[in-house]
């Protein structure tokens, strides 16, 4: 499985979706420190959100195959800029979460965002019905030359 770099916002859904992966259930956990196992790097939203600590992003994202820049469904604006992952040279993919909670409009809308961040693929996902973390894990498990093949 390539080891995936989560960034976004506080309470976007990053350390669910990486319960969901592993197969455990779910548990509110306040991600404090960036958080490194074999199949993600965690980071805290404060890191994005506190651009004094995108050092730590870029540092942190050596250790990954591929960024997964989170967004959940309903978010109001962006944190990304266009081409945000450009200096951590790495694949980038774009990951909505909450799907369950949002209209097919703002789900759009995120597309977009994450599209023009530099997002090589975007993939609809919920912690809660589980939806889209099948065709997740698959991505995650391709072999590295078709890994961004739309």
């Amino acid at each position: 499985m390539k080891r995936m770099m989560l960034i976004g916002p506080s309470q976007c859904g990053k350390t669910s979706l990486t319960q969901c992966l592993r197969g455990e259930s779910l548990q509110y956990q306040k991600t404090q420190a960036i958080v490194w196992t074999a199949e993600a790097i965690d980071t805290p939203g404060e890191y994005l959100e506190n651009r004094c600590l995108y050092s730590a992003l870029l540092a942190s994202a050596c250790e990954a195959n591929i960024i997964a820049l989170v967004l959940n469904s309903n978010a109001e604006w962006s944190p990304f800029s266009p081409g945000f992952t450009v200096p951590m040279n790495r694949p980038t993919i774009g990951i909505i979460t909450k799907s369950d909670l949002a209209t097919p409009q703002q789900i759009a809308r995120v597309t977009c965002w994450l599209d023009m961040s530099g997002a090589q693929r975007v993939f609809v996902t919920s912690a809660v019905d589980n939806s889209g973390l099948a065709e997740l894990f698959a991505f995650l498990n391709q072999k590295e030359s078709s890994c961004l093949t739309k």
